[in-house]
């Protein structure tokens, strides 16, 4: 058998990146978590961190080691998505007070210092949040670009616009020249846009299984995704929220659950109109080179299959 593929996490939890965790850690056999890196994004930092370790310990993971990473985006103030995912980005379980520690690295050294000891071509990462600990690391050691096996990205949109303004998706809005700056990195990149991910909705049908397990990883994600999905139920009229960051790991995991193509995208740093704009030459039309596969379809029933069989393993 091949060996599990080696990631990092870099991440701000977020109810639905606690759902891509668990998914990851559900998978041992296919994905050798080395690491969970935070970032400020849905919430501050500080919160962030604490809830990586919440999810951890629902999971039985305390093993798993979490690096606290940039408090702020590389150029901009932060902006935060308390309106969606509560106060403490995890609303919906009680929560704990995290007994394992954060470490005392730096998310960005540790990213760095992964990369340029792990073989070349074997670490995959994989970014839930905003893109400001990953374009710190390669401002810090450029030499580590050409040794990240793949970058796969919960971000941006092209056919279904933004959801934090009409032109930006959240993750890309925080931070827009992180985003710009890796893109531009050279590293094989997957983008998984709001195209994507506004059809994997959690309908009540999808939901079922997860709820059926009964176990206390399975039924705190029930609980976080009853919470997370009112705000898009109203904001869209949906039957059911669409989990963004868990298409980041089912990636690795079904590939041929998704469709998309080669593209050139462009992140708008300037505009205040259309900041943190993803442009993506869907259609070619401008010659510039492609710098990231595109998703645009994805097989939602299999990919919560994919979920809920997972998650019963933890």
């Amino acid at each position: 058998m091949a060996e599990p593929r080696k990631i990092i996490i870099d991440t701000d939890p977020g109810q639905d990146d606690a759902a891509a965790i668990m998914l990851a850690l559900g998978s041992p056999q296919d994905l050798d978590v080395l690491g969970i890196t935070t970032v400020a994004g849905n919430v501050p930092l500080s919160l962030t961190s604490r809830n990586a370790r919440i999810v951890l310990e629902f999971c039985g993971r305390p093993d798993v080691k979490v690096f606290a990473g940039a408090e702020r985006p590389i150029a901009r103030p932060l902006i935060t998505a308390e309106h969606v995912h509560g106060q403490t980005g995890l609303d919906g379980p009680e929560l704990h007070e995290p007994e394992m520690p954060l470490q005392d690295k730096h998310a960005v050294d540790f990213i760095v210092e992964t990369l340029l000891r792990e073989p070349a071509g074997t670490v995959t990462l994989c970014t839930l949040g905003p893109l400001t600990n990953i374009a710190l690391a390669l401002e810090k050691a450029p030499e580590i670009g050409p040794r990240v096996r793949e970058l796969v990205m919960m971000g941006g949109g092209f056919f279904e616009g933004g959801n934090i303004t009409p032109a930006a998706e959240f993750n890309i809005y925080v931070d827009p020249e992180a985003a710009a700056a890796v893109l531009a990195a050279g590293i094989p990149t997957v983008m998984m846009p709001l195209d994507v991910t506004h059809k994997v909705l959690t309908l009540k049908r999808r939901v079922a299984p997860l709820k059926a397990i009964g176990s206390r990883p399975a039924t705190a994600l029930v609980e976080m995704l009853d919470f997370f999905e009112r705000f898009d139920v109203e904001k869209y009229g949906s039957d059911g929220g669409p989990l963004h960051d868990p298409t980041v790991i089912a990636y690795l995991l079904k590939p041929e659950l998704f469709s998309g193509r080669d593209c050139n995208v462009e992140v708008e740093t300037r505009s205040p109109l259309t900041a943190g704009m993803t442009v993506v030459d869907w259609w070619r039309v401008t010659g510039r080179r492609h710098n990231a596969r595109v998703m645009r379809d994805i097989d939602a029933d299999g990919f919560f299959a994919l979920l809920a069989e997972r998650v019963a393993r933890l």
